[in-house]
Protein backbone atom coordinates (compact mmCIF):
# COMPACT_ATOMS: atom_id res chain seq x y z
CA UNK A 1 0.00 0.00 0.00
CA UNK A 2 1.36 3.44 -0.84
CA UNK A 3 -0.66 6.33 -0.56
CA UNK A 4 0.61 10.14 -1.32
CA UNK A 5 -0.47 12.60 1.89
CA UNK A 6 0.97 15.51 2.03
CA UNK A 7 -1.21 18.33 1.07
CA UNK A 8 -3.81 16.46 1.20
CA UNK A 9 -5.77 15.11 4.66
CA UNK A 10 -8.59 14.37 2.42
CA UNK A 11 -9.61 11.71 5.46
CA UNK A 12 -9.31 14.00 8.37
CA UNK A 13 -11.48 17.04 6.87
CA UNK A 14 -14.88 17.39 5.93
CA UNK A 15 -13.77 18.86 2.68
CA UNK A 16 -17.22 18.85 0.74
CA UNK A 17 -17.77 22.35 1.45
CA UNK A 18 -15.18 22.86 -0.84
CA UNK A 19 -17.31 22.62 -3.83
CA UNK A 20 -19.88 24.37 -2.41
CA UNK A 21 -17.58 27.29 -2.63
CA UNK A 22 -16.22 26.40 -5.91
CA UNK A 23 -19.85 27.19 -7.20
CA UNK A 24 -20.34 30.09 -4.57
CA UNK A 25 -21.79 29.34 -1.77
CA UNK A 26 -20.70 29.65 1.59
CA UNK A 27 -18.35 27.36 3.25
CA UNK A 28 -19.41 27.33 6.70
CA UNK A 29 -17.80 25.77 9.60
CA UNK A 30 -20.05 23.84 12.70
CA UNK A 31 -23.27 24.61 10.35
CA UNK A 32 -21.65 23.22 6.91
CA UNK A 33 -20.80 20.51 8.93
CA UNK A 34 -24.26 19.31 9.73
CA UNK A 35 -25.91 20.73 6.78
CA UNK A 36 -25.95 17.28 5.03
CA UNK A 37 -27.14 14.22 7.38
CA UNK A 38 -25.40 11.42 5.52
CA UNK A 39 -22.31 10.52 3.32
CA UNK A 40 -24.77 8.23 1.44
CA UNK A 41 -26.82 11.05 1.18
CA UNK A 42 -24.71 13.66 0.22
CA UNK A 43 -24.01 11.14 -2.70
CA UNK A 44 -26.98 10.03 -3.67
CA UNK A 45 -27.31 6.99 -2.48
CA UNK A 46 -30.01 5.61 -0.64
CA UNK A 47 -29.09 3.79 3.02
CA UNK A 48 -31.49 2.24 5.31
CA UNK A 49 -29.23 3.17 8.37
CA UNK A 50 -28.61 7.10 8.85
CA UNK A 51 -26.25 8.79 11.06
CA UNK A 52 -28.01 10.75 13.45
CA UNK A 53 -24.97 13.14 12.72
CA UNK A 54 -23.63 14.84 9.97
CA UNK A 55 -19.72 14.05 10.74
CA UNK A 56 -17.87 12.92 7.39
CA UNK A 57 -15.32 10.42 7.53
CA UNK A 58 -16.12 8.46 10.85
CA UNK A 59 -13.12 6.78 12.52
CA UNK A 60 -14.70 4.09 14.56
CA UNK A 61 -12.71 2.93 17.84
CA UNK A 62 -12.12 0.43 19.62
CA UNK A 63 -13.14 -0.37 23.13
CA UNK A 64 -9.28 -0.19 23.86
CA UNK A 65 -8.73 2.81 22.55
CA UNK A 66 -11.79 4.56 24.12
CA UNK A 67 -10.12 3.24 27.44
CA UNK A 68 -6.63 4.97 26.48
CA UNK A 69 -8.07 8.34 25.15
CA UNK A 70 -10.13 8.23 28.66
CA UNK A 71 -6.59 7.48 30.91
CA UNK A 72 -4.97 10.38 29.08
CA UNK A 73 -7.24 12.94 29.56
CA UNK A 74 -8.79 13.41 26.02
CA UNK A 75 -12.61 12.81 26.05
CA UNK A 76 -13.52 15.84 24.39
CA UNK A 77 -11.70 14.52 21.32
CA UNK A 78 -14.54 11.67 21.27
CA UNK A 79 -18.24 11.68 20.39
CA UNK A 80 -20.75 8.92 19.94
CA UNK A 81 -22.44 7.91 16.58
CA UNK A 82 -25.98 6.65 16.54
CA UNK A 83 -27.69 5.86 13.52
CA UNK A 84 -31.57 6.00 12.40
CA UNK A 85 -33.44 3.23 11.05
CA UNK A 86 -36.50 2.67 8.95
CA UNK A 87 -37.50 -0.95 9.57
CA UNK A 88 -38.99 -1.05 13.34
CA UNK A 89 -37.63 -4.22 13.57
CA UNK A 90 -34.00 -3.37 13.97
CA UNK A 91 -34.44 -0.14 16.06
CA UNK A 92 -35.75 1.09 19.27
CA UNK A 93 -37.54 4.51 18.98
CA UNK A 94 -35.89 7.39 21.82
CA UNK A 95 -36.79 10.90 21.37
CA UNK A 96 -38.79 10.73 18.28
CA UNK A 97 -35.71 8.50 16.39
CA UNK A 98 -35.33 4.99 15.69
CA UNK A 99 -32.31 4.37 16.99
CA UNK A 100 -30.60 1.12 15.53
CA UNK A 101 -30.34 -1.33 18.27
CA UNK A 102 -29.15 -5.24 18.60
CA UNK A 103 -30.96 -7.15 21.16
CA UNK A 104 -33.24 -4.08 22.05
CA UNK A 105 -29.87 -2.09 22.92
CA UNK A 106 -28.87 1.05 20.94
CA UNK A 107 -25.49 0.39 19.11
CA UNK A 108 -23.41 3.00 18.82
CA UNK A 109 -19.55 4.24 17.41
CA UNK A 110 -17.43 6.15 19.31
CA UNK A 111 -15.20 8.19 16.95
CA UNK A 112 -12.73 11.43 16.61
CA UNK A 113 -14.71 14.92 17.07
CA UNK A 114 -13.84 17.41 14.08
CA UNK A 115 -14.02 21.02 15.16
CA UNK A 116 -13.79 24.20 12.30
CA UNK A 117 -9.93 24.60 11.60
CA UNK A 118 -8.26 26.98 8.92
CA UNK A 119 -6.83 24.44 6.47
CA UNK A 120 -5.68 24.49 2.51
CA UNK A 121 -5.27 21.28 1.25
CA UNK A 122 -5.71 19.29 -2.12
CA UNK A 123 -2.92 22.63 -3.17
CA UNK A 124 -5.37 25.68 -2.56
CA UNK A 125 -3.79 29.50 -2.15
CA UNK A 126 -6.75 30.45 0.72
CA UNK A 127 -7.46 28.74 3.90
CA UNK A 128 -11.21 27.57 4.27
CA UNK A 129 -12.91 26.88 7.58
CA UNK A 130 -13.84 23.07 7.52
CA UNK A 131 -14.60 20.69 10.09
CA UNK A 132 -11.45 18.78 10.70
CA UNK A 133 -10.15 15.95 12.90
CA UNK A 134 -8.88 17.16 16.28
CA UNK A 135 -5.50 16.19 15.96
CA UNK A 136 -4.82 17.48 12.32
CA UNK A 137 -2.17 19.79 12.08
CA UNK A 138 -3.64 22.33 10.33
CA UNK A 139 -0.36 24.06 9.06
CA UNK A 140 1.34 20.68 8.35
CA UNK A 141 -1.87 18.71 7.31
CA UNK A 142 0.06 16.05 9.29
CA UNK A 143 -1.67 13.62 12.51
CA UNK A 144 -0.19 15.18 15.52
CA UNK A 145 -0.84 11.06 17.31
CA UNK A 146 0.68 9.85 14.40
CA UNK A 147 3.57 7.94 16.11
CA UNK A 148 1.97 7.77 19.36
CA UNK A 149 0.26 4.81 20.93
CA UNK A 150 -3.07 6.54 20.30
CA UNK A 151 -3.40 6.62 16.89
CA UNK A 152 -6.36 4.45 15.99
CA UNK A 153 -5.93 1.38 14.08
CA UNK A 154 -8.65 2.26 11.97
CA UNK A 155 -6.76 5.27 10.73
CA UNK A 156 -3.31 3.06 10.36
CA UNK A 157 -5.27 0.57 8.13
CA UNK A 158 -6.76 3.02 5.50
CA UNK A 159 -7.29 2.85 2.71
CA UNK A 160 -6.48 -0.70 3.15
CA UNK A 161 -9.70 -1.79 4.29
CA UNK A 162 -11.84 0.68 1.78
CA UNK A 163 -10.16 -2.25 -1.00
CA UNK A 164 -11.02 -4.95 0.82
CA UNK A 165 -14.51 -3.82 1.09
CA UNK A 166 -14.45 -2.85 -2.27
CA UNK A 167 -15.38 0.38 -1.49
CA UNK A 168 -14.02 3.51 -3.31
CA UNK A 169 -10.93 5.02 -1.07
CA UNK A 170 -11.12 8.53 -0.15
CA UNK A 171 -7.86 9.29 -2.21
CA UNK A 172 -9.82 8.13 -5.03
CA UNK A 173 -12.83 10.75 -4.24
CA UNK A 174 -9.91 13.47 -4.10
CA UNK A 175 -8.04 12.92 -6.78
CA UNK A 176 -11.58 12.75 -8.96
CA UNK A 177 -12.54 15.78 -7.25
CA UNK A 178 -8.98 18.06 -7.44
CA UNK A 179 -6.50 15.93 -9.28
CA UNK A 180 -3.27 15.08 -8.57
CA UNK A 181 -2.04 11.41 -7.67
CA UNK A 182 -3.07 10.14 -4.39
CA UNK A 183 -3.51 5.95 -4.32
CA UNK A 184 0.24 5.04 -5.57
CA UNK A 185 -0.41 1.66 -4.74
CA UNK A 186 -3.82 -0.37 -4.23
CA UNK A 187 -2.92 -3.37 -3.14
CA UNK A 188 -3.59 -5.04 0.30
CA UNK A 189 -3.21 -7.85 1.68
CA UNK A 190 -6.49 -8.89 3.39
CA UNK A 191 -5.16 -6.80 6.54
CA UNK A 192 -6.71 -7.62 10.22
CA UNK A 193 -8.91 -5.60 12.30
CA UNK A 194 -12.14 -5.15 10.07
CA UNK A 195 -14.42 -5.96 13.39
CA UNK A 196 -17.27 -7.17 10.91
CA UNK A 197 -20.33 -9.38 12.03
CA UNK A 198 -20.55 -10.09 15.38
CA UNK A 199 -17.03 -9.68 16.37
CA UNK A 200 -17.57 -6.09 16.11
CA UNK A 201 -20.16 -6.32 19.47
CA UNK A 202 -18.54 -4.66 22.43
CA UNK A 203 -15.06 -4.28 20.74
CA UNK A 204 -16.14 -1.32 18.28
CA UNK A 205 -19.69 -1.03 18.09
CA UNK A 206 -21.18 -0.69 21.36
CA UNK A 207 -24.57 -1.88 22.76
CA UNK A 208 -25.97 0.65 25.35
CA UNK A 209 -27.72 -1.63 27.96
CA UNK A 210 -30.47 1.15 29.42
CA UNK A 211 -32.03 2.49 26.31
CA UNK A 212 -34.05 4.93 29.17
CA UNK A 213 -31.10 6.76 29.69
CA UNK A 214 -30.52 8.05 26.32
CA UNK A 215 -33.44 9.71 26.21
CA UNK A 216 -32.32 13.55 25.25
CA UNK A 217 -29.19 12.60 24.18
CA UNK A 218 -30.74 11.50 20.82
CA UNK A 219 -31.72 14.62 20.11
CA UNK A 220 -28.92 16.68 21.38
CA UNK A 221 -26.70 14.69 19.54
CA UNK A 222 -28.80 15.13 15.91
CA UNK A 223 -29.21 18.64 17.02
CA UNK A 224 -25.19 18.80 16.91
CA UNK A 225 -25.76 20.33 20.86
CA UNK A 226 -24.49 17.11 23.35
CA UNK A 227 -23.04 18.30 27.04
CA UNK A 228 -20.28 16.48 29.10
CA UNK A 229 -23.08 14.57 30.52
CA UNK A 230 -24.18 12.93 27.16
CA UNK A 231 -20.83 12.46 25.99
CA UNK A 232 -19.58 10.82 29.37
CA UNK A 233 -22.20 8.12 29.36
CA UNK A 234 -21.60 7.01 25.85
CA UNK A 235 -18.34 6.93 26.31
CA UNK A 236 -18.64 4.89 29.72
CA UNK A 237 -20.67 2.83 27.92
CA UNK A 238 -18.04 1.97 25.11
CA UNK A 239 -15.72 1.62 27.78
CA UNK A 240 -17.46 -0.55 29.97
CA UNK A 241 -18.23 -2.94 27.15
CA UNK A 242 -17.37 -6.77 26.54
CA UNK A 243 -15.77 -7.57 23.16
CA UNK A 244 -18.10 -10.56 21.34
CA UNK A 245 -20.96 -10.10 23.70
CA UNK A 246 -23.71 -7.41 25.07
CA UNK A 247 -22.45 -7.44 28.38
CA UNK A 248 -20.84 -4.67 30.16
CA UNK A 249 -18.69 -4.01 33.40
CA UNK A 250 -20.57 -1.96 36.42
CA UNK A 251 -16.76 -0.93 37.12
CA UNK A 252 -15.57 0.01 34.30
CA UNK A 253 -18.63 1.95 33.43
CA UNK A 254 -18.31 3.95 36.35
CA UNK A 255 -14.75 4.32 36.14
CA UNK A 256 -15.08 5.92 32.44
CA UNK A 257 -17.87 7.87 33.39
CA UNK A 258 -15.77 10.13 36.26
CA UNK A 259 -12.75 9.74 34.03
CA UNK A 260 -14.92 11.26 31.21
CA UNK A 261 -17.00 13.67 32.96
CA UNK A 262 -13.90 14.80 35.09
CA UNK A 263 -12.12 16.18 31.96
CA UNK A 264 -15.04 17.25 29.57
CA UNK A 265 -16.31 19.80 32.56
CA UNK A 266 -12.84 20.89 33.23
CA UNK A 267 -12.45 20.11 36.78
CA UNK A 268 -9.05 19.89 38.27
CA UNK A 269 -9.56 16.58 39.69
CA UNK A 270 -9.01 15.02 36.63
CA UNK A 271 -5.35 14.82 37.59
CA UNK A 272 -5.90 12.56 39.72
CA UNK A 273 -3.84 8.82 39.59
CA UNK A 274 -1.15 9.34 37.35
CA UNK A 275 -1.34 13.28 36.12
CA UNK A 276 1.68 12.72 34.28
CA UNK A 277 -0.60 10.64 32.04
CA UNK A 278 -3.69 12.95 32.65
CA UNK A 279 -1.70 15.81 31.23
CA UNK A 280 -0.86 14.23 27.86
CA UNK A 281 -4.36 14.82 26.59
CA UNK A 282 -5.74 17.97 28.60
CA UNK A 283 -4.55 20.31 25.60
CA UNK A 284 -8.05 18.69 23.44
CA UNK A 285 -11.00 20.19 25.48
CA UNK A 286 -10.20 24.02 25.67
CA UNK A 287 -8.77 24.19 21.80
CA UNK A 288 -11.60 22.30 20.36
CA UNK A 289 -14.16 24.96 22.41
CA UNK A 290 -11.61 27.74 21.10
CA UNK A 291 -11.93 26.78 17.42
CA UNK A 292 -15.48 27.37 17.58
CA UNK A 293 -14.79 30.60 19.64
CA UNK A 294 -12.93 31.98 16.69
CA UNK A 295 -15.03 30.61 14.11
CA UNK A 296 -17.94 32.00 15.42
CA UNK A 297 -16.65 35.33 15.54
CA UNK A 298 -14.45 34.83 12.19
CA UNK A 299 -17.26 36.48 10.15
CA UNK A 300 -15.97 36.12 6.55
CA UNK A 301 -12.88 36.22 7.60
CA UNK A 302 -10.40 32.90 7.64
CA UNK A 303 -6.93 33.20 9.82
CA UNK A 304 -3.86 31.63 8.62
CA UNK A 305 -4.01 28.07 9.47
CA UNK A 306 -0.55 28.83 11.48
CA UNK A 307 -2.59 30.04 14.18
CA UNK A 308 -2.94 26.57 15.33
CA UNK A 309 0.28 27.27 17.13
CA UNK A 310 -2.00 29.50 19.55
CA UNK A 311 -4.95 26.91 19.85
CA UNK A 312 -3.22 23.85 20.03
CA UNK A 313 0.25 23.96 20.33
CA UNK A 314 0.63 26.51 22.92
CA UNK A 315 -2.02 24.11 25.20
CA UNK A 316 0.59 21.25 25.00
CA UNK A 317 -0.49 19.72 21.54
CA UNK A 318 2.37 17.68 20.16
CA UNK A 319 3.94 19.55 16.94
CA UNK A 320 4.34 17.50 13.82
CA UNK A 321 7.59 16.98 11.79
CA UNK A 322 6.63 18.80 8.88
CA UNK A 323 7.44 16.53 5.50
CA UNK A 324 10.70 17.93 5.05
CA UNK A 325 11.98 15.89 7.76
CA UNK A 326 9.65 12.47 5.95
CA UNK A 327 11.97 13.00 2.67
Amino acid sequence: MEVHCQGCAGCCLDWRPLLEADDGRDVGGRGAARSGSSEDEQEGRTSRRVPLDGDYNFVALTRDEVRAFLESGAAPALTPRFWRVDDEREGVEIDGHRVAAVAGRPTFFVGLRKPPKPVAPFGREEPAWLPTCVFLDPTTLQCRIHDSDRFPDECGAYPEHNLALEQETECERVESQFGGERLLEAGHDDPEGLLLGPQALGAKLFCHPRPDDLEGIVDRLAAGELTPADRAECLAVAAASSPGTLATSPHHYERGYERALQTLEGSEDAAAGDSATVEDGEWVGPAIDEWHRRRAAAGGTVPSPSIARTVEERRGAPETPGWDALE
